[in-house]
């Protein structure tokens, strides 16, 4: 028999295989209440649709680009960052990648050796633990619960860091998938400065900026803070996904720190050769006045989405949920309404096929807490949420 790699051994992204089922249910003539993809509706602004139209039409070089991304769009990225935190970035320090996951699998190779142990947070996105795995690292799983706001601290670094040794890498998310909380500037510098004294390389997903529902709107850190606004040996990644709908065109980018640039530069010629062309020529659009006024308002549509959504938990019955300061995720533990199921996993799979709404279970972010909980994505709308959780509580009715 011939030779498969241990390292391939990850499992599937769980919201992938819903989203299949999803597809085959409503080929089938089901009417399916999708919750579960982070993929905001409404899609890319109309500037962008523009400048698509006329790479298009123009007929214009569809050819390999610079690895690291066109000029125009880099010096986009740039003056973005100047706007939204007032950092002062040059367009070399900017990488444009496939997607976020391109910037994840860059940074990781850049940044960390085979065996090097890198900590996350649980619950957490499962990509960085699968992606690091894949790549022989060491993966430390930092339990983050409902008394930490699901999110690291310093003192629980150095719990792990006591009890199994030090650490190479952290990745850290705010507003973090699944639970949408976010760390303040106070916590994010004391985070930072906690892997300057340990000698960690923090990897900052900050994809949901601009994605926030702060009680002051108009306070400097609304839209997140940047790492670089602490540490400049911080490695950030982010994508054109979230705030601007983009998540078919695979856009994303990683602000790199100096020691890492000609690395990554390196491997980005290697890994994927340069980012598709199309959609790098169309995002430029992304950073028009118009197109940053479409994104607000489909933030705001999701603040009231969520205050819609808020206002059902009492209905639902769930236990605790998380505080959802950013993104558009409800991460709540089912409590009572676990019902007869064995886990999250059963009760999300028999929801689908008896109501059809598809939620993701939480074992796909936690695998030892998660079976109790569920990922709800709020981005479909308040029309779409609001039907759904109606079927929901049929549902835990029909299963007591």
């Amino acid at each position: 028999m011939k030779k498969v790699a241990t390292r391939a051994a990850v499992p599937a992204f769980e919201v992938m295989t819903i989203l299949d089922r999803v597809a085959q249910l409503r080929a089938a003539g089901r009417d399916v209440i999708s919750l579960c993809a982070g993929e905001p509706s409404g899609g890319a602004p109309d500037d962008v649709h523009r400048l698509a139209a006329q790479a298009h039409t123009a007929r214009l070089d569809l050819g390999y680009t610079s690895a690291l991304g066109i000029r125009p769009l880099r010096e986009a990225l740039a003056a973005h960052y100047r706007s939204w935190y007032g950092l002062d970035v040059a367009p070399e320090q900017v990488a444009v990648t496939t997607g976020s996951s391109g910037a994840f699998v860059l940074s990781f190779l850049a940044a960390f050796d085979a065996g090097d142990r890198v900590a996350l947070a649980r619950p957490g996105y499962p990509a960085y633990r699968n992606i690091l795995r894949a790549l022989g690292c060491e993966v430390v799983e930092v339990d983050a619960g409902p008394a930490d706001r699901f999110q690291p601290t310093p003192a629980v670094l150095d719990a792990v860091v006591a009890a199994s040794g030090p650490l190479d890498g952290l990745v850290l998310a705010s507003p973090a998938n699944p639970t949408g909380t976010m760390v303040s500037r106070s916590e994010l510098a004391g985070l930072t400065a906690w892997c300057t004294r340990n000698g960690v390389r923090l990897v900052s997903d900050e994809i949901y900026h601009g994605i926030t529902y702060p009680g002051d709107p108009a306070a400097a850190d609304a839209r997140g803070v940047c790492a670089w606004e602490l540490d400049r040996s911080a490695l950030v990644v982010s994508s054109f996904s979230k705030y601007w709908g983009m998540t078919g065109w695979r856009l994303g980018w990683a602000l790199m720190p100096e020691d890492l640039a000609t690395s990554i530069d390196a491997l980005a010629g290697n890994v994927a050769l340069c980012p598709p062309a199309p959609a790098q020529l169309a995002a430029v659009g992304a950073f028009t006045a118009d197109a940053y006024a479409q994104a607000e308002a489909r933030v705001a549509e999701f603040a009231r989405t969520r205050e819609v959504l808020l206002g059902q938990v009492d209905r639902l019955g769930w236990g605790p949920v998380a505080p959802a300061d950013g993104a558009f995720y409800l991460y709540g533990d089912l409590g009572d309404r676990l019902g007869p199921f064995a886990d999250s996993g059963a009760w999300c799979r028999a929801l689908l096929e008896e109501q059809g709404v598809a939620v993701v279970p939480g074992g796909d972010f936690d695998a030892v807490g998660g079976g109790r909980y569920v990922r709800l994505s709020f981005a479909a709308g308040a029309e779409a949420v609001t039907a759904a959780v109606d079927r929901i509580v049929a549902f835990q009715e029909a299963h007591g």
